[in-house]
């Protein structure tokens, strides 16, 4: 049974790693909910086109939509 190191690391099991794909070198995603940790593998391009649907306004600058995610006007 794969232990968790002292730095905090962990060892997948090889036949689990096959089964989704994930091979060294791969970039990967954690996410805790109900007490468990998914680890998800990431591919690139996975949302490429995720928000195509939503139309942007070209009268608003990049420098005005910043300013309004930041919650109004910064230093």
């Amino acid at each position: 049974m794969p232990r968790v190191s002292a730095k905090r690391q962990i060892t997948l099991p090889i036949d689990q790693c096959r089964e989704i794909g994930i091979a060294p070198g791969d970039e990967y995603r954690s996410f805790v909910a109900d007490g468990r940790i998914t680890i998800v593998r990431t591919t690139a391009g996975a949302a490429k086109g995720i928000l195509s649907h939503i139309a942007g306004d070209p009268a608003v600058t990049d420098e005005e939509s910043l300013e309004d995610a930041l919650g109004g006007s910064q230093p």
